[in-house]
């Protein structure tokens, strides 16, 4: 038999980490001296620390390391392990890929004016209405008429806070004239449809975002910055491309005060 300092010597493991493991019941000593409270080590004991700690450098914590003691299944907190692992390497490749489009933009020289965040759209109810637009301009006239439109068959009816209104793209691409476009304002319920105003509900969806500050007419670097952004760093678009108007002529004197916020939504495919 080894005593507790010898055995701790010889498994490379602290005196504390040992008498730790004593006290949560995960490996105990062999035998312990009722009259001076020494505690002796066998061999076998040695093999017990060893797979204890090939575990932790597996990332098992103690708590999944007593399980397996006590004959919890192995094989279900190694798949579980492996789960955590994995999804870990994926998010860390996800950072590594954005840090290196970040570094190639700099070296590029390209303008840090926009920058994609990854964001999860929450589920909302909205009443929308599709409609065929000849230009931007045309909303400052489309839309105000679309809200009393619905509020007139919805007197009662309350807008979502934060207020949370866009413009969804229906033709899956960037035009600057003669576009379809579903106009959406989210609310705090159902209410009544019109004969072209609709409520739904819309899921939650994970988009890429862009923040864009100026005129509407310069969105197109905005599409061009965010679509580049989603190829380089391996995503893939899963949905028309909505625009959601945060300041704008109904707040803010100058067009470059405008803000709106480009939301691309996206999935990553599995490899």
């Amino acid at each position: 038999m080894y005593r507790i300092g010898l055995f701790s010597k010889i498994s490379k493991t602290t005196v504390k980490t040992l008498r730790y493991y004593d006290d949560i019941g995960l490996l105990q000593p062999a035998y312990t001296d009722e009259t001076n409270g020494y505690r002796f080590y066998t061999t076998d004991q040695l093999v017990q620390l060893h797979h204890i700690v090939a575990l932790r450098q597996m990332g098992f914590s103690i708590e999944d390391i007593l399980h397996v003691k006590d004959g919890d299944k192995l094989g279900q907190i190694l798949a579980r392990k492996e789960a955590e692992l994995e999804a870990e390497i994926k998010a860390a490749a996800d950072k590594l890929s954005r840090i290196k489009n970040f570094k190639n933009q700099q070296e590029r020289g390209f303008s840090m004016s926009y920058q994609a965040v990854i964001k999860e759209l929450p589920e909302c109810i909205v009443y929308s209405k599709k409609m065929r637009v000849p230009n931007y301009d045309a909303y400052f006239e489309l839309v105000p008429k679309i809200g009393e439109e619905v509020t007139a068959a919805n007197p009662s009816l309350k807008l979502a806070q934060p207020e949370y209104s866009f413009i969804v793209y229906l033709d899956g691409e960037y035009k600057e004239k003669d576009f379809e476009v579903e106009f959406c304002e989210a609310v705090e319920s159902f209410g009544t449809d019109t004969d072209t105003i609709t409520f739904k509900k819309i899921d939650s969806v994970q988009a890429v975002t862009v923040l864009h500050k100026g005129p509407y007419n310069h969105l197109g670097e905005a599409y061009a910055y965010v679509f580049k952004w989603i190829e380089d760093n391996g995503y893939t678009a899963t949905g028309h491309p909505r625009e959601s108007y945060i300041d704008g002529i109904w707040n803010k004197d100058s067009k470059e005060d405008w803000l709106t916020e480009l939301q691309v939504p996206v999935e990553k495919p599995s490899k």
